[in-house]
């Protein structure tokens, strides 16, 4: 009986290691709003890579909203595996929740960022306001659709962006404030995020221009149709890094910590560095920006470092509560 038992035991658990094994490892990415398409094409990508290195099949989940809004969830609990942003601070507030390391940018190439990206003008088809540089947006009559600085990335690196421009053509700080409030003057309404943003230009016909990402253009003429939107490149804009971590809370309690480094890793490898440019996401790969240089359109860019110190720094002056953005921006008032 013993004996019988023993070969029981041993049959259930070659049964139970063979359903384990035969369940796909799972992954969660807790993204920005308008990386969707990029991660979608990735992550098919990265699951054929790890099936052909390891064996293993991998199945990658996406969550995708307004990059600060998705770093508050995961610091209320949101089991990320690892987080892909486009802003620093976002990653640095789960840093200090005690969510990432706190050494994060030196974990990956680049301060942790596999791409950048900047931020441009789009408008109705035919430009019909002839909207060609920053001065345009703070006209009178022109609506200007932009993403709430609290909430996105994408709304804080436009904010940035507009105040850079005043800096950079020889501009006081009192300057560009003044510019940047008659700028947010002339937007009826903020988007939670850069998808919420779009879909309130295209399909709820709100604004005559949207600020947004480089890499949006490639998203709206494929979900919405080419020739949609005309894409303007202002002469100066900023830098904007995609930074990415590993969520160590998450991965320490799933033993998903060598996945996760694995599926940022190749996030800076040729095949990804390509999808990303075929996103209009610029790569850090120098090959691969140089193959794709009729995508990415020169021009004059500045960093977050050169004027503001750094993302945490512009953080603390322009958007915590109480800082420059709530000075001169007052919903509603025109």
């Amino acid at each position: 009986m013993t004996s019988r038992i023993k070969t029981l035991i041993g049959a259930f658990a070659l049964a139970a290691a063979g359903i384990a094994s035969a369940q796909p490892t799972t992954l969660l990415n807790v993204s920005y709003d308008v990386a969707r398409e990029f991660y979608k094409d990735y992550n098919t990508a990265f699951a054929a890579y790890y099936k052909k290195t390891t064996g293993k099949d991998v199945k990658i989940d996406q969550s995708h909203a307004g990059s600060s809004a998705q770093a508050r969830s995961v610091a209320d609990g949101l089991d990320a595996d690892v987080v892909t942003m486009n802003t620093s601070t976002d990653i640095d507030f789960l840093a200090n929740a005690g969510v990432v390391a706190k050494d994060w940018p030196k974990r990956f190439p680049y301060n942790a960022s596999p791409t950048t990206s900047t931020m441009l003008f789009l408008t109705r088809n035919g430009n019909p306001k002839g909207i060609k540089d920053w001065d345009d947006l703070v006209k009178p009559g022109v609506q200007v659709v932009i993403v709430n600085p609290k909430t996105g990335g994408n709304g804080r690196y436009a904010y940035l962006a507009a105040w850079g421009y005043v800096k950079k053509k020889g501009g006081t700080d009192a300057q560009a404030a003044e510019f940047v409030g008659k700028l947010f003057k002339n937007v009826p309404v903020l988007a939670r995020g850069g998808r919420d943003a779009t879909t309130a230009f295209l399909q709820r016909n709100i604004g005559d221009v949207l600020i947004t990402f480089e890499s949006e253009v490639v998203s709206i003429d494929r979900e919405f149709g080419a020739g949609k939107v005309d894409a303007v490149y202002p002469s100066i804009s900023i830098l904007a890094e995609n930074p990415v971590a590993v969520v160590e809370r998450t991965v320490n309690k799933r033993g998903s910590g060598d996945l996760a480094k694995a599926y940022l890793d190749y996030l800076y490898s040729d095949e990804a560095q390509e999808i990303a440019a075929k996103h209009a996401l610029r790569p850090r790969s120098e090959a691969v920006l140089k193959k794709h240089a009729a995508t990415f359109k020169p021009l004059q860019l500045f960093t977050v470092q050169e004027l503001f110190g750094s993302l945490a720094e512009a953080q603390k002056v322009h958007f915590n509560d109480g800082g420059q953005f709530d000075k001169i921006y007052t919903p509603g008032a025109k």
